[in-house]
């Protein structure tokens, strides 16, 4: 096994601007260096005095307190002050943290920013409401923009979150979990090259691999709590696909948009690569393995053709009948490994199929389950993070479309339902352990600036993935 780091790779990247450092704290006041302040109005009830502006007012400018709604009130020389609706003031964590962007985008000119936001919600606890603020604010902020030469975005300096006394600690608490954690993240780090995979039988990402110049990797990542397997001691497996760019191979992918956005095909192994960096500053209690399957997908003379039969880790052989179905095949080894280890429950990731696109648009990522306990878990994740999913049948019926007459499988079944004959693809290589697939096809990128997800590629479930690993039982 080749153990080797990151920065070894054969072509280096080039040299980057670095993001800029953020500030953020708590405090019972807003600092005389804010730009921009933040504060909350509802639909009914008195108007802070800071907004300079009584109902009324506010009213005739079309300004009426309703959830999301903004208006900016210049003061001079000093700070502005935007007023944010937060309607009746009944707000779920999802609400408060779509406020927050709404701020954050209407004082988008602001380098700057304090705001009461995280003490409007009646009904939400301190710490998450913290959390959810610092979340929608710098969320709603992201721009990558370290490839540009010139910008005119203003990025985040400093967010203060201004509240009494008797909530600074647990709001402090709150805002820690929402920032960004740091980059030495505890974690083994090792890198399996082409030949240690040509010796673990990994046929999926060799013949994925087969059409490239730039040789495959397999990342895996290993996460311990201090101190052994912690309270409880689960271990947890993340599986993802990291396609980094997907041409189609010899079934080349039309041009125009959908090859665009293939640089986006590694979502799924970026969304785990970002939980795996947080857990030990979340001070996750279980053991979490991660595979990262990584390659590109690329037509040359050497490239897998349609018919030819790969052998996968765990000996089932799958006859190709489409290469642009070309994540299931690296999923799949993954899968047959985290599966070795014999974990309490198994996630995998990744981009998976056009056919969810078109089943559940952008705004839903497709969940597929073969355990009812540990989908109930991935629920609860996804309500405490805000990340939208949407459960399919994992029907056995649609099985037979992957019958293949001179192998065990065909990597490719009907036209329809391609999300779900992709899902009991990768249920074959799970040997029955609890498990969860998500597909990502729909959600890895936004066109627009939306609520705290900005326009790009989303980084959709990382959040989700992490909340899984700190609660997973």
């Amino acid at each position: 096994m080749a153990k080797a780091s990151l920065s070894n790779a054969p072509h280096p990247a080039p040299s980057l601007k670095l993001l800029p450092k953020l500030k953020v704290t708590v405090a019972r006041s807003a600092p005389s260096t804010a730009t921009a302040i933040g504060m909350p109005v509802g639909t009914r009830g008195a108007v802070p005095r800071e907004v300079g502006f009584d109902r009324e007012a506010l009213a005739a400018a079309g300004f009426e307190g309703k959830l999301g709604q903004t208006f900016v009130i210049p003061h001079g020389k000093g700070a502005i002050v935007v007023a944010v609706g937060i309607g009746d003031g009944k707000l779920t964590v999802a609400q408060l943290r779509d406020a927050a962007a709404a701020f954050a985008r209407a004082a988008s000119r602001h380098p700057e920013l304090a705001t009461t936001l995280a003490d409007a919600a009646a009904g939400i606890g301190t710490k998450d409401a913290a959390e959810a603020v610092v979340e929608g604010i710098l969320l709603a902020r992201y721009r990558y923009e370290i490839l540009k030469s010139d910008s005119t975005d203003i990025p985040l300096k400093e967010l203060t979150l201004v509240t009494s006394a008797d909530r600074v600690k647990a709001q402090s608490a709150g805002a820690q979990l929402g920032k960004t954690m740091a980059h030495d993240c505890g974690l083994k780090v090792e890198v399996f090259d082409k030949s240690d995979l040509q010796k673990m039988g990994c046929g999926g990402m060799l013949g994925v691999n087969a059409g490239s110049t730039e040789p495959p990797r397999m990342v895996k990542l290993t996460y311990k709590p201090k101190g052994g397997k912690g309270k409880g001691g689960a271990h947890l497996a993340m599986v993802g696909k990291g396609i980094m760019y997907d041409s189609g191979g010899i079934n080349l992918k039309p041009a125009q948009g959908m090859q665009l956005h293939m640089k986006m095909d590694m979502a799924g192994a970026a969304a785990v690569l970002g939980a795996m960096s947080v857990l030990r500053d979340l001070d996750c209690k279980n053991t979490v393995t991660a595979f990262l399957m990584c390659t590109d997908n690329m037509p040359s003379g050497s490239a897998t053709k349609m018919g030819d039969v790969l052998t996968h880790r765990n000996g089932k052989t799958v006859e190709i009948h489409n290469t642009d179905a070309e994540g299931r095949l690296v999923l799949a080894d993954g899968l047959a490994l985290a599966a070795e280890m014999k974990p309490d429950a198994i996630i995998n990731v990744g981009t998976l199929t056009g056919a969810i696109l078109l089943a559940l648009g952008d705004k839903l990522t497709g969940v597929f389950s073969n355990h009812e306990g540990f989908m109930r878990q991935v629920d609860a994740s996804a309500a405490r993070t805000d990340e939208t999913i949407w459960r399919l049948p994992l029907d056995a019926r649609y099985r037979r479309q992957l019958d293949s007459s001179i192998a065990d499988m065909r990597n490719l079944g009907d036209a329809q339902p391609g999300s779900i004959t992709a899902a009991l693809y990768l249920q074959e290589f799970v040997d029955g352990l609890p498990w969860s697939h998500f597909d990502i096809c729909g959600t890895m990128k936004s066109d627009t600036d939306d609520s705290w997800r900005s326009r790009g590629a989303t980084g959709v479930d990382a959040r989700l993935f992490a909340d899984l690993a700190v609660n997973f039982t």
